[in-house]
This record gives structure tokens, C-alpha cells and sequence, in this order.
């Protein structure tokens, strides 16, 4: 079984970034969905060879990729910021490129809304935001094993 810790949004909140780190240091991948500020560059530097960087539409400078597709444990997971198939909208357009791409698993952020739901055959996840000034901060614990996964979104407390 493979862990992924997902987290979107933190608009240089370091201080609730840094409350993951103990979890960032037992799970296997961190993917950030954009929009980090400088927590990008800490996160790549603070965990070599275990985080997948997504820009957001904030992102200057952009670090990572636009979106990216990888493979865990047999679960095809997208990710991707989410503002380029306008999920303020809603969730069509992001659906059918992640199943375009084979994927069981689209990740977005933009929202600051966790959420999950299914549309077009796919899992969406939105781990929520972790910006300093969101009501609620909020992550994705995602679990992987054997072409199965279960998500969880939890809050920070």
C-alpha cells in the first residue's frame, strides 16, 4: 500500500503546511495542486524525490508542471490546479480529460472547496484549502493498493 498526502491552495500558510510535516515525512508521494507561494519551493527542498508540483493560476514563479498523470500501485491518478477546465463551473470538462487519459483518480484544487464526487467514470477529489485565512483548512490522505484506493478528506485541526 501506497500513501499520497494532497493538499491545494496554501497561498504561503506555512505555518499549517508545516503542521503535515510529520505526515509528509511517512507517506510515500505529496502532491501539491498550485497556488502555493513559496511552499512549493520548501516542500521540494524539505522532501527530495517524493513531491509532484502542480502550478496554479497564482503561481509565479511556476515550479512544477500544469498537470500531471502518474501511476501508483495500478491507480491512474491526474492532477491537475483545475481553473484550465473551469471547475468553478463544475466538474464536466476535468472528468473527460482524466477518463481521455485512463485515469481512475482526477485531484484538482481552485475551488478551496473539499470535495469528492464521481463524474464521467472518475473519483474527483479537491483536498480543500490550507490558505491562513479559510474557515476550514482541509487535506487528502489517499490510499492506494493493488488498482484499488480509498480518499479521505480530513481537516486540520
Amino acid at each position: 500500500m501506497k500513501s499520497i498526502i494532497v493538499i491545494s491552495d496554501t497561498h504561503g500558510n506555512r505555518a499549517d503546511v508545516e503542521k503535515l510535516y510529520a505526515r509528509f515525512a511517512e507517506c510515500d508521494l505529496i502532491i501539491h495542486l498550485g497556488d502555493t507561494s513559496a511552499d512549493g519551493a520548501r516542500i521540494l527542498r524539505d522532501f527530495p524525490g517524493k513531491v509532484m508540483l502542480i502550478n496554479g493560476n497564482c503561481d509565479v514563479p511556476r515550479l512544477g508542471e500544469n498537470e500531471a498523470l502518474t501511476e501508483c500501485e495500478g491507480v491512474k491518478i491526474f492532477a491537475c490546479h483545475g481553473d484550465a477546465y473551469g471547475v468553478k463551473r463544475g466538474y464536466e470538462r476535468l472528468a473527460q480529460r482524466a477518463a481521455g487519459l485512463g485515469a481512475d483518480v482526477a485531484l484538482f484544487g481552485h475551488t478551496h472547496r473539499a470535495e469528492e464526487t464521481r463524474a464521467g467514470g472518475v473519483a474527483l477529489f479537491n483536498p480543500g484549502t490550507l490558505s491562513r485565512y479559510a474557515a476550514k483548512k482541509s487535506y487528502l490522505y489517499l490510499a492506494v493498493y493493488d488498482g484499488k484506493f480509498t480518499g479521505k478528506i480530513a481537516e486540520l485541526q
